[in-house]
């Protein structure tokens, strides 16, 4: 299964208010500049979390983002859906009714999803399932503490609070 590449920008948020958000908001600059990333872009992932209820945006000079539940009420699956919408991954097309492969069938030949159809929504399924298993809070919990500090260290310099 490919995302896009906001997934993993907003999982990494994520992840960063967990260990250095709080009540405070932190600025969406800051979080582009912790990891190196298109301010402009990563605003656009943060407005999508925002809008589905995983992030709250505060506005003004001290504004930012934080988390807007507990994360372990927050699945990968959330933040996927967030980022790359709600639609399946895979959408059949139904080629095998078209041209000479078709020819001379039946319609009760179509009347069920093809197997590769099956299949793949069988894959996706099982993908969904098991990012949804899995949270926030799991994801920070499994993070090696030197990680942590290092991404807490940053944030304070960035911060200028360091």
């Amino acid at each position: 299964m490919r995302t896009s590449e906001g997934v993993e920008w907003g999982l990494h948020c994520c992840l960063t208010l967990v260990w250095v958000g709080g009540a405070e908001p932190v600025p969406s600059a800051r979080l582009a500049a912790l990891f190196e990333l298109s301010p402009t872009y990563l605003n656009k992932v943060l407005q999508r979390l925002v809008r589905a209820g995983l992030l709250t945006s505060v506005s003004g000079p001290r504004g930012g983002v934080r988390l807007a539940r507990d994360p372990a009420r927050i699945t990968m699956m959330d933040v996927v859906t967030a980022v790359e919408g709600p639609d399946p991954l895979f959408a059949c097309a139904e080629i095998r009714q078209r041209g000479a492969s078709a020819e001379g069938a039946s319609p009760r030949e179509f009347a069920r999803p093809c197997g590769i159809a099956a299949a793949m929504r069988r894959a996706e399924l099982a993908w969904r399932h098991e990012l949804s298993r899995q949270t926030v809070a799991d994801l920070a919990a499994a993070t090696p503490a030197a990680s942590v500090t290092r991404l807490r260290t940053a944030h304070a310099r960035l911060a200028g609070t360091a």
